[in-house]
């Protein structure tokens, strides 16, 4: 009997505990996150703004002289002298080399001395040709010695100026044995040595002089991008008021610190490369830029009014490459929204299409939100100019 009593007793003992313990879990379902509304996700938001930015591009290109003329001789001699250190820069009209002018200072010597025979010459001619005159009138001679005498005369004239002409062509030729420098420059390698025989106009130079300050740079741009850069300055939409200005990089990654300018462009499109060629000229008083170098041109195209910057991060592309940002509308609705971008600046897209002034782009917590899911804006900042250009 108290056996049974004590029982019963465990029994209900366990049975308050039991409905205890039920009680609890009930209140702690009821307070449970799955029951409870859940929080929205808080996510960062740009504004965007519509602001004035300089378009600029990049292209590739190679450095060019701004002259270069190659040394010939215009007589045969042979090199007695090399005046000129190689590599060095010389100046217009300074003498390179000096060939043998013994031969031509001879002619020079006979020219004159054929010039004084025909100038002799002429004074007994023009005598006879005035004696005749008064016997062709006395008739005391034919009128065909007249005419020989003053045929006579009119040669010896002739060889006067021949002789003349002589003299300038026997100086000019002594004058060609001073080779001198056409251009300013710097000069190269010399291909001769003294004692070599050259020839007139000869088809291997004697060396060759290159002016590189200031020196060209010729750059390459696709047809498309010229097209579509003539369309938007039509159209408005970009201002050609500082586009013709153009930066440097060098190869090691430096900027070139003198800014040059656009000089011209051709008229005509590379058939094979379907690009055309831009001319840059930049100053190069260092002489740091050489003929040859490969080189990156920064392109100022000029500024476009009301364009519109999204950080690089707001910005996702899919597999095919199309570009795409997710917005938060009036309503903290999340919107996908397609675009279109045309370059990077700095850290930002240059938006083509898509996108307006005023509307929000979600910049931080993308990878918590989905598209017509309500999010909770912690951060709003404005994308202005100056972020851009940080």
């Amino acid at each position: 009997m108290p056996r049974h009593f004590l029982s019963v007793k465990t029994l209900m003992l366990i049975s308050l505990l039991s409905l205890n313990l039920a009680a609890c879990q009930s209140s702690d379902s009821e307070d449970s996150p799955q029951n409870a509304q859940q929080a929205a996700p808080k996510v960062d938001v740009v504004s965007l703004i519509p602001q004035t930015v300089t378009i600029k591009t990049e292209l590739p290109a190679r450095t060019v002289a701004f002259r270069q003329a190659e040394v010939r001789p215009q007589v045969n001699g042979i090199i007695e002298n090399r005046l000129f250190e190689e590599g060095a820069d010389v100046k217009s009209g300074q003498q390179l080399y000096q060939i043998d002018e013994a031969p031509f200072q001879a002619a020079l010597q006979m020219a004159k001395a054929e010039l004084a025979s025909a100038r002799a010459n002429i004074q007994s001619t023009k005598a006879r040709a005035e004696r005749f005159k008064g016997l062709i009138d006395n008739k005391a001679i034919s009128q065909q010695d007249y005419d020989d005498a003053q045929a006579a005369y009119l040669q010896a004239q002739a060889e006067v100026a021949v002789a003349q002409a002589n003299i300038q062509t026997a100086e000019i030729n002594l004058r060609y044995t001073k080779v001198n420098a056409p251009i300013d420059g710097r000069i190269g390698r010399s291909n001769i040595t003294e004692g070599a025989l050259v020839t007139a106009q000869q088809e291997s130079p004697l060396t060759t002089i290159t002016q590189i300050d200031p020196i060209y740079v010729d750059i390459s741009q696709a047809s498309k991008e010229v097209l579509r850069i003539r369309r938007q300055l039509l159209s408005g939409r970009i201002a050609e008021e500082d586009a013709a200005q153009v930066k440097l990089k060098l190869e090691d990654g430096s900027t070139f610190q003198h800014q040059g300018e656009l000089q011209f462009s051709e008229v005509n499109v590379n058939e094979s490369t379907g690009s055309l060629v831009m001319r840059a000229k930049f100053p190069n008083p260092e002489g740091l830029l050489l003929p040859g170098m490969y080189v990156k041109t920064v392109i100022n195209e000029g500024t476009m009014p009301d364009a519109i910057l999204v950080p690089h991060k707001a910005v996702m592309f899919s597999r095919e490459g199309t570009a795409s940002v997710m917005l938060v509308n009036d309503e903290n609705i999340v919107e996908q929204r397609p675009i279109e971008v045309r370059q990077s600046i700095d850290h930002n897209w240059l938006v083509s299409d898509g996108l307006s002034g005023g509307e929000k782009v979600v910049v931080e917590g993308l990878q918590k939100i989905a598209v017509d899911s309500a999010v909770e804006i912690e951060i709003d900042t404005e994308n202005s100019l100056q972020q851009a250009e940080e």
